[in-house]
Protein backbone atom coordinates (compact mmCIF):
# COMPACT_ATOMS: atom_id res chain seq x y z
CA UNK A 1 0.00 0.00 0.00
CA UNK A 2 1.16 3.33 -0.59
CA UNK A 3 1.60 6.02 2.10
CA UNK A 4 -1.33 7.94 1.06
CA UNK A 5 -3.03 4.68 1.28
CA UNK A 6 -1.95 3.62 4.63
CA UNK A 7 -2.48 7.28 6.05
CA UNK A 8 -6.00 7.14 5.13
CA UNK A 9 -6.70 3.31 7.23
CA UNK A 10 -4.89 4.60 10.19
CA UNK A 11 -6.87 8.38 10.00
CA UNK A 12 -10.08 6.31 9.62
CA UNK A 13 -8.83 3.81 12.23
CA UNK A 14 -7.52 5.85 15.15
CA UNK A 15 -8.36 9.47 14.23
CA UNK A 16 -6.52 12.46 12.11
CA UNK A 17 -3.96 13.02 15.45
CA UNK A 18 -0.15 13.10 14.83
CA UNK A 19 1.38 13.19 18.87
CA UNK A 20 5.30 14.54 18.52
CA UNK A 21 7.84 12.75 20.26
CA UNK A 22 9.95 15.69 22.09
CA UNK A 23 12.13 14.59 24.33
CA UNK A 24 13.45 18.22 24.92
CA UNK A 25 14.93 18.78 28.58
CA UNK A 26 11.76 20.52 30.05
CA UNK A 27 9.79 17.45 29.58
CA UNK A 28 12.60 14.74 30.46
CA UNK A 29 12.53 17.24 34.11
CA UNK A 30 9.03 16.84 34.37
CA UNK A 31 9.13 13.37 33.83
CA UNK A 32 11.70 13.06 36.36
CA UNK A 33 13.97 11.55 34.13
CA UNK A 34 17.59 12.54 33.66
CA UNK A 35 18.40 14.53 30.70
CA UNK A 36 20.48 11.84 29.28
CA UNK A 37 20.57 9.08 27.07
CA UNK A 38 19.44 7.15 29.86
CA UNK A 39 15.90 9.45 30.20
CA UNK A 40 15.83 9.90 26.98
CA UNK A 41 15.45 5.78 26.73
CA UNK A 42 12.73 5.47 28.93
CA UNK A 43 10.72 8.71 27.64
CA UNK A 44 10.59 7.11 24.11
CA UNK A 45 9.90 3.73 25.34
CA UNK A 46 6.98 5.24 27.47
CA UNK A 47 6.11 6.68 24.03
CA UNK A 48 6.01 4.30 22.06
CA UNK A 49 3.99 2.00 24.62
CA UNK A 50 1.50 4.66 24.66
CA UNK A 51 0.44 5.65 21.51
CA UNK A 52 1.49 2.66 19.43
CA UNK A 53 -1.58 1.13 18.02
CA UNK A 54 -3.88 3.66 19.68
CA UNK A 55 -3.33 7.17 17.11
CA UNK A 56 -2.68 7.00 13.59
CA UNK A 57 0.69 9.27 13.52
CA UNK A 58 3.79 9.83 15.91
CA UNK A 59 6.44 12.29 15.07
CA UNK A 60 9.56 11.98 16.75
CA UNK A 61 11.73 15.51 16.67
CA UNK A 62 15.49 14.22 15.64
CA UNK A 63 16.53 17.09 16.71
CA UNK A 64 16.13 16.25 20.36
CA UNK A 65 17.67 13.09 19.71
CA UNK A 66 20.73 13.75 17.91
CA UNK A 67 21.71 16.40 20.63
CA UNK A 68 23.17 13.18 22.70
CA UNK A 69 25.40 11.65 19.94
CA UNK A 70 25.25 8.48 18.31
CA UNK A 71 24.02 6.88 21.27
CA UNK A 72 20.68 9.21 21.32
CA UNK A 73 20.71 8.46 17.07
CA UNK A 74 20.34 4.83 18.20
CA UNK A 75 17.35 5.35 20.37
CA UNK A 76 15.59 6.74 17.66
CA UNK A 77 16.60 3.86 15.56
CA UNK A 78 15.11 1.65 18.02
CA UNK A 79 12.09 4.01 18.91
CA UNK A 80 11.02 3.64 14.45
CA UNK A 81 11.54 0.18 14.60
CA UNK A 82 9.11 -0.25 17.54
CA UNK A 83 6.77 1.72 16.09
CA UNK A 84 7.10 -0.39 12.68
CA UNK A 85 3.48 -2.69 11.95
CA UNK A 86 1.96 -1.26 14.83
CA UNK A 87 -0.78 0.38 12.44
CA UNK A 88 0.41 3.70 14.21
CA UNK A 89 2.89 5.67 11.31
CA UNK A 90 6.12 7.26 12.13
CA UNK A 91 6.82 10.92 10.20
CA UNK A 92 10.57 11.63 11.17
CA UNK A 93 10.83 15.05 11.64
CA UNK A 94 14.25 16.14 10.25
CA UNK A 95 13.07 19.32 7.53
CA UNK A 96 16.41 17.58 5.74
CA UNK A 97 16.64 19.77 1.88
CA UNK A 98 19.85 19.50 -0.26
CA UNK A 99 20.48 19.04 -3.64
CA UNK A 100 22.14 16.09 -5.89
CA UNK A 101 23.78 13.17 -4.30
CA UNK A 102 23.50 14.56 -0.79
CA UNK A 103 19.55 14.75 -1.41
CA UNK A 104 19.27 11.04 -2.58
CA UNK A 105 21.65 10.25 0.62
CA UNK A 106 19.42 11.95 2.89
CA UNK A 107 16.19 9.92 1.37
CA UNK A 108 18.03 6.62 1.52
CA UNK A 109 19.04 7.15 5.00
CA UNK A 110 15.26 7.66 5.83
CA UNK A 111 13.04 6.31 3.60
CA UNK A 112 14.82 2.86 2.11
CA UNK A 113 13.09 0.02 3.88
CA UNK A 114 16.26 -1.87 4.72
CA UNK A 115 17.39 1.58 6.64
CA UNK A 116 17.83 0.97 10.52
CA UNK A 117 16.32 4.69 10.79
CA UNK A 118 13.66 4.09 7.84
CA UNK A 119 10.27 5.63 8.77
CA UNK A 120 7.22 5.95 7.09
CA UNK A 121 6.97 9.52 6.21
CA UNK A 122 9.87 12.68 6.55
CA UNK A 123 10.05 16.31 6.92
CA UNK A 124 11.67 18.35 4.14
CA UNK A 125 12.80 21.43 3.21
CA UNK A 126 11.96 22.82 -0.32
CA UNK A 127 13.81 25.57 -0.08
CA UNK A 128 16.92 24.99 -2.54
CA UNK A 129 13.70 24.45 -5.10
CA UNK A 130 11.22 22.26 -5.33
CA UNK A 131 13.09 20.10 -8.01
CA UNK A 132 15.96 19.73 -5.29
CA UNK A 133 13.32 16.85 -3.29
CA UNK A 134 12.76 14.95 -6.65
CA UNK A 135 15.04 12.46 -4.91
CA UNK A 136 13.12 11.89 -1.56
CA UNK A 137 10.03 11.96 -3.60
CA UNK A 138 11.53 9.17 -6.07
CA UNK A 139 12.90 7.04 -2.31
CA UNK A 140 9.39 7.60 -0.95
CA UNK A 141 7.68 5.95 -4.67
CA UNK A 142 10.20 3.00 -4.25
CA UNK A 143 9.51 2.34 -0.41
CA UNK A 144 5.68 3.32 -0.46
CA UNK A 145 6.77 6.06 2.17
CA UNK A 146 5.49 9.71 2.33
CA UNK A 147 7.26 13.12 1.94
CA UNK A 148 5.76 16.34 4.17
CA UNK A 149 7.00 19.29 2.37
CA UNK A 150 7.27 23.03 4.29
CA UNK A 151 4.32 25.22 2.76
CA UNK A 152 3.19 27.59 5.46
CA UNK A 153 4.71 27.21 8.50
CA UNK A 154 3.78 28.41 11.63
CA UNK A 155 6.42 30.64 12.94
CA UNK A 156 7.04 34.25 12.82
CA UNK A 157 9.86 34.44 10.19
CA UNK A 158 7.88 32.02 7.56
CA UNK A 159 5.92 34.37 5.41
CA UNK A 160 9.13 36.27 4.77
CA UNK A 161 9.87 33.46 2.39
CA UNK A 162 6.82 32.04 1.82
CA UNK A 163 4.71 34.70 0.77
CA UNK A 164 7.64 35.89 -1.31
CA UNK A 165 6.14 36.33 -5.06
CA UNK A 166 8.16 35.12 -8.18
CA UNK A 167 8.01 36.22 -12.19
CA UNK A 168 4.95 34.29 -12.19
CA UNK A 169 3.14 36.17 -9.59
CA UNK A 170 2.60 33.04 -7.31
CA UNK A 171 3.86 33.38 -3.80
CA UNK A 172 6.34 30.53 -3.01
CA UNK A 173 4.15 29.00 -0.60
CA UNK A 174 1.62 28.86 -3.73
CA UNK A 175 4.32 27.02 -5.71
CA UNK A 176 5.15 24.33 -3.66
CA UNK A 177 1.49 23.71 -2.97
CA UNK A 178 1.01 23.98 -6.64
CA UNK A 179 3.92 21.45 -7.29
CA UNK A 180 2.68 19.00 -4.65
CA UNK A 181 -0.85 18.46 -6.58
CA UNK A 182 0.98 17.99 -9.40
CA UNK A 183 2.77 15.13 -7.98
CA UNK A 184 -0.15 13.80 -6.58
CA UNK A 185 -2.26 14.19 -9.65
CA UNK A 186 -4.59 11.02 -9.83
CA UNK A 187 -3.67 9.07 -6.59
CA UNK A 188 -6.41 7.37 -4.87
CA UNK A 189 -7.43 7.80 -2.01
CA UNK A 190 -4.56 10.27 -1.60
CA UNK A 191 -1.61 10.79 -3.01
CA UNK A 192 1.51 10.07 -0.38
CA UNK A 193 3.15 13.95 -1.04
CA UNK A 194 2.07 16.24 1.85
CA UNK A 195 2.21 19.44 3.10
CA UNK A 196 3.36 21.48 6.01
CA UNK A 197 0.60 23.86 6.91
CA UNK A 198 0.80 25.83 10.75
CA UNK A 199 -2.51 25.85 12.51
CA UNK A 200 -1.68 29.06 14.12
CA UNK A 201 -0.79 31.23 10.48
CA UNK A 202 -4.07 32.67 11.11
CA UNK A 203 -5.67 32.61 7.39
CA UNK A 204 -4.23 32.17 3.48
CA UNK A 205 -5.76 32.34 -0.19
CA UNK A 206 -3.77 29.60 -1.07
CA UNK A 207 -5.53 26.24 -2.69
CA UNK A 208 -4.91 23.74 0.07
CA UNK A 209 -5.94 20.74 -1.89
CA UNK A 210 -2.63 19.00 -3.08
CA UNK A 211 -4.67 15.41 -2.51
CA UNK A 212 -2.53 14.62 0.22
CA UNK A 213 -2.37 14.91 3.48
CA UNK A 214 -1.12 18.29 5.33
CA UNK A 215 0.43 17.95 8.48
CA UNK A 216 -0.43 20.83 10.64
CA UNK A 217 1.16 21.56 13.67
CA UNK A 218 0.57 23.84 16.41
CA UNK A 219 -2.16 22.64 18.13
CA UNK A 220 -2.72 23.19 21.77
CA UNK A 221 0.34 24.99 23.65
CA UNK A 222 1.24 27.27 20.66
CA UNK A 223 -1.74 28.37 20.34
CA UNK A 224 -3.89 26.30 17.96
CA UNK A 225 -7.41 25.22 18.82
CA UNK A 226 -9.54 22.65 17.05
CA UNK A 227 -11.92 25.48 15.75
CA UNK A 228 -8.67 27.18 13.80
CA UNK A 229 -8.41 23.67 12.40
CA UNK A 230 -12.14 23.60 11.42
CA UNK A 231 -11.95 27.25 9.73
CA UNK A 232 -8.31 27.18 7.94
CA UNK A 233 -8.63 23.50 6.89
CA UNK A 234 -12.72 23.28 5.98
CA UNK A 235 -11.97 22.04 2.36
CA UNK A 236 -9.56 19.58 2.81
CA UNK A 237 -10.39 18.84 6.49
CA UNK A 238 -10.77 15.04 5.84
CA UNK A 239 -6.78 14.63 4.69
CA UNK A 240 -5.46 16.92 7.93
CA UNK A 241 -2.99 15.73 10.42
CA UNK A 242 -3.45 17.87 13.14
CA UNK A 243 -0.18 17.47 15.24
CA UNK A 244 0.71 18.25 19.16
CA UNK A 245 3.23 17.54 21.47
CA UNK A 246 3.57 19.31 24.71
CA UNK A 247 -0.51 19.21 25.41
CA UNK A 248 -0.43 15.64 25.89
CA UNK A 249 2.93 14.68 26.48
CA UNK A 250 2.17 17.20 29.79
CA UNK A 251 0.47 14.24 30.97
CA UNK A 252 3.36 13.17 32.14
CA UNK A 253 4.92 9.60 32.37
CA UNK A 254 2.35 7.38 32.85
CA UNK A 255 1.37 5.47 30.02
CA UNK A 256 -2.70 5.45 30.78
CA UNK A 257 -2.60 9.34 31.55
CA UNK A 258 -0.78 9.56 28.02
CA UNK A 259 -3.50 7.53 26.02
CA UNK A 260 -6.18 9.42 27.86
CA UNK A 261 -5.00 12.41 26.90
CA UNK A 262 -4.59 11.61 23.00
CA UNK A 263 -7.52 10.24 22.98
CA UNK A 264 -9.47 13.41 24.36
CA UNK A 265 -7.95 15.29 21.89
CA UNK A 266 -8.75 12.77 18.72
CA UNK A 267 -12.16 12.95 20.01
CA UNK A 268 -12.21 16.91 19.97
CA UNK A 269 -10.44 16.49 16.60
CA UNK A 270 -13.64 14.01 14.91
Amino acid sequence: MSFGSRARAAMDAFGPLCVGIDPHPGLLEAWDLSDDVSGLERFAGTCVEAFAGRVAFVKPQSAFFERFGSRGVAVLEHTLQDLRHTGTLTVLDVKRGDIGSTARAYAQAYLDEDSPMAADAVTVSPYLGFGSLEPFLAEAERNDAGVFVLALTSNPEGPEVQHARGASGATVAGSVLANLARANAGAEPMGSYGAVVGVTIGSTQEDLDVNGPILAPGLGSQGGTVADVDRLFASVRDRVVPSVSRDVLAAGADVGALQDAAAALNDQLR
